[in-house]
């Protein structure tokens, strides 16, 4: 009666690899419970959690074919196209949103076009734009684009606007950070950096000022809703995300957060189910209404259960 913070199913958004090189579903190893789908499975999972209570999706693709450019990124038969009007069909009532980044697409593994061995930002948002209007069109509800270039929430605006999108709107991945915590994601996604790293242009683990700015210029470009990621390690940038900005507020439960509650249940040393409502609760303490996280499903199915 007198609990201050509730966690609920509405309250999730589940990740999704849907990976256009396998027939069966593929476990993720350093990610124990959770699957690389391919197209013809994904809106069956969909349905499942849909059928909990999660409203929402986060779709990241694995294609059959890298280039430079990242070319199956913005191919009207991209993978992510594809599996959007799977899911659609199936589910037409949840909430798509598209991972918009070129790192899962690209032979070298990085978040756009590469010059000079750096990420060249400018032409990288052409391509990002483009990105944008062929999800849009193939369906999704809104966009989240992570790739951190500078521009990249106005250069999508934009793009949405003039192709007759205006309605599709912007999850920012605006306070994203150069974490550790990413490992298990890289080997999901298969989008690991093959030289250098992406320190040049995610944020600083130190700053915290500098996460503020940065969610300020998402807002004057057009966002719509402003994510933190990593979580855990940063519910005091969420917390001041909450006093500064009256919008709805994100955070992402990353694969390395998700992993190692996984191997310390495994091994005994903890209560799995106590330990990732507790986490996911302190989120939404924090000042998140909008909690992304690979305990989705699990946690949807404690709660209706009632076994919390």
């Amino acid at each position: 009666m007198v609990r201050e913070t509730n966690l609920e199913p509405s309250d999730l958004v589940l990740p999704l690899f849907v990976d256009e090189t396998i027939s069966r579903s593929r476990p993720i190893a350093s990610m124990p419970g959770v699957f690389s789908h391919p197209l013809r499975r994904v809106a069956k999972e969909v349905r499942e959690v849909s059928d909990l209570g999660v409203p929402a999706v986060l779709l990241f693709g694995i294609p059959k074919i890298k280039d430079e450019r990242g070319s199956q990124a913005f191919a009207e038969d991209g993978i992510v196209q594809r599996a959007i009007k799977e899911i659609k069909d199936e589910c037409p009532g949840t909430l798509v949103i598209t991972d918009l980044c070129l790192c899962e697409y690209t032979s070298h593994g990085h978040c756009g076009i590469v010059k000079g061995g750096v990420v060249h930002n400018d032409s990288t948002l052409d391509l990002y734009g483009l990105t944008a209007i062929v999800q849009a069109e193939a369906g999704a509800d809104m966009i989240a684009p992570s790739g951190m270039m500078d521009g990249q929430v106005g250069t999508i605006r934009e793009a949405l606007d003039e192709a007759e999108f205006e309605n599709v709107p912007i999850m920012a991945y605006a306070a994203k950070y150069a974490s550790a915590f990413y490992g298990p994601f890289r080997d999901a996604a298969q989008s690991t950096p093959q030289f250098g790293d992406r320190r040049n242009h995610q944020m600083d683990p130190g700053n915290v000022r500098e996460a503020m700015q940065e969610m300020e210029h998402d807002l004057r470009e057009g966002a719509d809703i402003l994510m933190v990621k990593p979580a855990l390690a940063y519910l005091d940038v969420i917390a001041k995300a909450r006093e500064r900005f009256d919008v709805p507020l994100a955070a992402y439960n990353v694969s390395g957060e998700y992993a190692m509650v996984k191997a310390a249940a495994a091994n005994g040393w903890i209560d799995e189910r106590r330990v990732v409502l507790e986490s996911l609760t302190s989120m939404r303490r924090a000042g998140a209404d909008i909690i992304i996280s690979y305990h989705a499903k699990d946690v949807a199915g404690w709660l209706k259960e009632g076994s919390v």
